[in-house]
């Protein structure tokens, strides 16, 4: 069974969150430069929500994940040569993380590991992962920063002061 949607390949990860006293912490993965959630490729064979599972252990370890806002998912657009990402949402207990090393690379895939805000994940991640963090804080009911929530080419403008009139001013 090839997963593919109009065949492209598919990936499959999890947005994973961990509630601590100071609020949630997304789980974020660095690869050279780019930061994402934990993800691979969906195998021959694995349903897209198994190969998340996964790809969660064999990039993080974690095990205990809490999918609390069910089955729902939400993919990217093609990127990379076609490849689209699927991620589902889950909450885990599971604090440390380890890197274990990819028998096929010989080195961890990912260098560098972080639990953040909801903010701090949108000031590390690219557009397509972004578009992610918008599902996820729809999903969630979290807050993305003010940066985000105006938009796609929107700047922020600045107030202009009202012109004094004086008695008699035709502008009105």
């Amino acid at each position: 069974m090839d997963m593919s949607i109009k065949g492209d390949p598919l990936s499959a990860g999890v947005v994973v969150i961990r509630e601590t006293t100071e609020g949630r912490r997304y789980l974020l993965l660095r690869a050279w430069n780019h930061w994402d959630f934990p993800k691979g490729k969906v195998e021959d064979g694995e349903s897209p929500k198994q190969a998340a599972l996964r790809e969660v252990e064999e990039e993080t370890t974690i095990t205990e994940l809490d999918f609390h806002w069910g089955e729902r998912f939400r993919e990217t657009g093609p990127y990379n040569r076609g490849k689209i990402a699927r991620y589902y949402l889950a909450r885990t207990r599971t604090r440390q993380v380890e890197l274990p090393v990819n028998p096929e690379l010989g080195r961890p895939e990912h260098a560098e590991y972080r639990w953040v805000t909801l903010e701090e994940a949108w000031e590390l991640t690219s557009p397509r992962v972004r578009q992610i963090l918008r599902w996820v804080a729809r999903e969630t009911g979290d807050r993305l920063p003010r940066s985000a929530r105006r938009g796609p080419g929107q700047r922020t403008r600045r107030r202009r002061r009202p012109e004094a009139q004086t008695e008699g001013d035709d502008r009105n």
